[in-house]
C-alpha cells in the first residue's frame, strides 16, 4: 500500500480509507471477472450429466434441443453464458452422428454467446476406432475419422476436452487444445477388490495385443499375473482365430478391454479361457456399446459377470441381460470438472477414485 503523508491527521485517515476502498474495489472486480461454472447436457446421456451436477452441487443448465421436420438439429441455450466457464456433457453413443452434430452445435452456440471457455466432456469418444490406416487398409484409402472429429470439435470452438479411456492414447495428439484422458482403472481395481472374493488367485487377460499395456498396469497394481490373447481378423467385427499366451489353469480369468461392441471378441476369448482351464471368467469393459447381437451373445456365454462403466447409458442393457453390472464413474468426471474449473491438477484421478 502506498505511504500516505499529510500534516492533517484527519485528512491522512481519509486518504488511507480511500486507498483501502480502492484496493477492495479492485479485488471485487477481479472476483467478479472469475467465470462461474455452467454444465449443460446433450441428449445422449442426461443421467450422467445429472449425476455430475449433483456431485458438484449445482443445477444443470437450461438447453432446448429439437429437430426440424427435415431432421436438422436445432439447439437453444436457455440462459446467459457470457463470461462463464461452460462444460457440455455428450457421449458418443446411441445415434452417434446426430449426437456428435448436436455437440458441435452446442459448443458453437456457447462460443458465439461469449462464453469464457467451453469444455466438451465426452465420456466415450466417437469414431475412436478409426484412428489410423492399418496394414490391411493401407492401400484401401481408409479415412482417419478420429482426426476429423478432433478438427471438427476445435473448429466448433471447444477450448478443452475431457474424455475417458481413449481407444488409442495418441488421439490426444490429434488436437491442438488440451485433452484430459481419464482412466477407469482406479474404479476397476476398486470393483475387483470389493466384488471378487478370490481376486488374489486371478489372472488379468487382454483379449487383444492392443490392450497389453492396460492389463499389465492392472495386474501390477493387484500383484497378480497377466495373459494375452492374440486374434486375427479377416474383416471388421469378425474374429478368425485366437491364440492364448499365458497360463490360466485353475485361476479366475478377468478379461479387461476398453470397449465391447458386438462382443464377438470377448465371447470367443471367454470360451478360449474356459478351454484352457479357467475356473471363472469375468469381463470388465470401460465402454459397453453392445450393438447388434451383443446382448444375446453375453446371455449365452460363460461369464460370471460383464462389468461396464456408465460412460454410455446401460439401463436398457442391464434389463435385457442380468449378467451386466455397472460401475458409476460420474464422480471422476465431476472431480475433473471441479479441478479444471479451479485450475487444479487432475493427475490425482489417474490413480485414485474420488469419494
Amino acid at each position: 500500500m502506498p505511504v500516505v503523508r499529510s500534516a492533517n491527521p484527519i485528512r491522512a485517515r481519509s486518504l488511507i480509507r480511500d486507498n483501502l476502498e480502492k484496493q477492495a474495489g479492485c479485488l471485487n472486480l477481479i472476483h467478479s471477472r472469475m467465470p462461474n461454472i455452467k454444465v449443460f447436457s446433450g441428449t445422449s446421456h442426461p443421467d450422467l450429466a445429472q449425476r455430475i451436477v449433483d456431485r458438484l452441487g449445482i443445477d444443470l443448465g437450461k438447453v432446448v434441443t429439437k429437430k426440424f421436420s427435415n431432421l436438422e438439429t436445432c439447439v437453444e441455450i436457455g440462459e446467459s453464458v457470457r463470461g462463464e466457464d461452460v462444460y457440455i456433457v455428450q457421449s458418443g453413443s446411441g445415434e452417434i452422428n446426430d449426437n456428435l452434430m448436436e455437440l458441435l452445435i452446442m459448443i458453437n452456440a456457447c462460443k458465439i454467446a461469449s462464453a469464457s471457455r467451453v469444455t466438451a466432456v465426452i465420456p466415450c469418444f466417437p469414431y475412436a476406432r478409426q484412428d489410423k490406416k492399418d496394414k490391411a487398409n493401407a492401400q484401401s484409402r481408409a479415412p482417419i475419422s478420429a482426426k476429423l472429429v478432433a478438427n471438427m470439435l476445435s473448429v466448433a470452438g471447444a477450448d478443452h476436452i475431457i474424455t475417458m479411456d481413449l481407444h488409442a492414447s495418441q488421439i490426444q495428439g490429434f488436437f491442438d487444445i488440451p485433452v484430459d484422458n481419464l482412466y477407469a482403472e482406479p474404479a476397476v481395481l476398486k470393483w475387483i477388490k470389493e466384488n471378487i472374493p478370490e481376486w488374489k488367485n486371478s489372472i488379468i487377460v487382454s483379449p487383444d495385443a492392443g490392450g497389453a499395456k492396460r492389463v499389465t498396469s492392472i495386474a501390477d497394481r493387484l500383484n497378480v499375473e497377466f495373459a494375452l490373447i492374440h486374434k486375427e481378423r479377416k474383416k471388421a467385427n469378425e474374429v478368425a482365430s485366437m491364440v492364448l499366451v499365458g497360463d490360466v489353469k485353475d485361476k479366475i480369468a478377468i478379461l479387461v478391454d476398453d470397449m465391447a461392441d458386438t462382443c464377438g471378441t470377448i465371447v470367443h476369448a471367454a470360451d478360449r479361457l474356459v478351454e484352457a482351464g479357467a475356473t471363472k471368467v469375468y469381463a470388465i469393459l470401460t465402454h459397453g456399446i453392445f450393438s447388434g447381437p451383443a446382448i444375446s451373445r453375453i446371455n449365452n456365454a460363460c461369464f460370471e459377470a460383464v462389468v461396464v462403466t456408465n460412460t454410455i447409458p446401460q439401463d436398457g442393457h442391464m434389463r435385457d441381460c442380468p449378467k451386466i453390472q455397472c460401475i458409476d464413474v460420474s464422480m471422476m468426471f465431476a472431480e475433473a470438472v471441479r479441478r479444471t474449473h479451479n485450475g487444479e491438477s487432475v493427475s490425482y484421478l489417474f490413480s485414485n477414485v474420488p469419494y
